[in-house]
């Protein structure tokens, strides 16, 4: 008897557990979608006007004075990482300069500026949108007086600082203030233009 009854408590555990599943079902997965990032490349580009201050030197007896002109700029840079930089550049202006000597009459001419650079610029983020940056480089500029079928060179240390606003993932406005070196009725640039980012 007590055989019969360890079988019957055994048969009901048994059936017991295979009715406590309940019925199954197919579980789907949860899955969670990933939105695609735009990855932007390290290298851009930025076209930008210029506008050119003008300023004051000596050369012998002449006291030549630069006006304000205007041009434009091309830079082509590469991010190597940390918020740095390496740009290289090119720029081509215009602006009447008047030249002054004693017991003669002032002459104004119109001259040409060409300048190619290479810049290591770093930008400090500020916010998700806005970066605040400034470089450090090399210039080398051209002149042209036409009129004069005169032409010269020159090279020196340019330093600039600006910031870039991002209007989209590729697109950003920036705009940048330039000083060099080199003594030429060109003086300081003001740039304003538009970074793609490849």
């Amino acid at each position: 008897m007590k055989n019969y009854f360890i079988s019957a408590v055994l048969a009901a555990q048994l059936l017991t557990q295979l009715h406590a599943g309940g019925d199954l079902k197919e579980v789907e997965p949860a899955v969670t979608e990933v939105e695609d990032i735009a990855e932007v490349s390290d290298l851009y580009i930025v076209g930008k006007g210029m506008m050119v201050f003008g300023d004051d030197i000596t050369e012998g007896e002449a006291a030549l004075s630069g006006d304000r002109g205007y041009g434009f700029g091309i830079d082509l840079g590469y991010r190597i990482g940390d918020g740095f930089a390496i740009e290289c550049d090119y720029s081509y202006s215009k602006n009447t300069v008047t030249e002054r000597k004693l017991a003669v009459d002032p002459e104004s001419y119109k001259v040409n500026y060409q300048t190619l650079g290479l810049d290591l610029v770093y930008t400090y983020e500020a916010t998700e949108n806005l970066g605040i940056f400034g470089k450090a480089g090399y210039e080398y500029e051209w002149e042209n007086i036409s009129a004069r079928n005169a032409h010269g060179y020159d090279y020196g240390m340019v330093i600039g600082a600006g910031f870039e606003y991002k209007l989209s993932e590729s697109y950003r406005f920036v705009a940048e203030y330039e000083h060099s070196s080199i003594k030429s009725t060109r003086g300081d640039d003001l740039f304003a233009g538009i970074m793609y980012n490849f």
